[in-house]
């Protein structure tokens, strides 16, 4: 029989307010992890501020995906240098499908599904 009181529980990072563990007091017993907020600017000028625990600077990314655009964004443009990113940016699921797939290949998974879909409802090719 598995007890409901579990001793595993979730716990966020710098959370303290009813998230302590049940044999700690809510009332500041729980020690609060420092915080700190980096902020990322992507090649467009779009803004990504994200939380961390306050870990050492080489613990915490240079770089970030672009909340907005999809593109790179850095923390510090000198520091981290982006040549090894690609110059195409973001790229869409479409857009990697009609990397691997030609437009006869398309036109052929699509006649397929088609049939098949025909077949179950049993209607008439055409």
């Amino acid at each position: 029989m598995l007890h409901s009181a579990s001793g595993f529980r979730g716990i966020r990072v710098g959370a303290t307010e009813g998230a302590a563990p049940r044999h700690e007091p809510l009332d500041g017993g729980a020690v609060r992890t420092p915080r700190i907020r980096i902020i990322y600017l992507c090649g467009k000028g779009h803004e990504t501020t994200l939380v961390f625990a306050q870990l050492p600077d080489d613990q915490i990314p240079g770089v970030w995906d672009c909340r907005r655009c999809g593109g790179t964004a850095t923390r510090d443009e000198a520091q981290f240098a982006l040549e090894d990113t690609p110059a195409d940016g973001f790229k869409s699921h479409l857009e990697y499908v009609k990397e691997r797939r030609s437009s006869q290949d398309a036109e052929d998974v699509l006649a397929g599904a088609l049939e098949r879909l025909r077949a179950r409802r049993g209607l008439p090719e055409g």
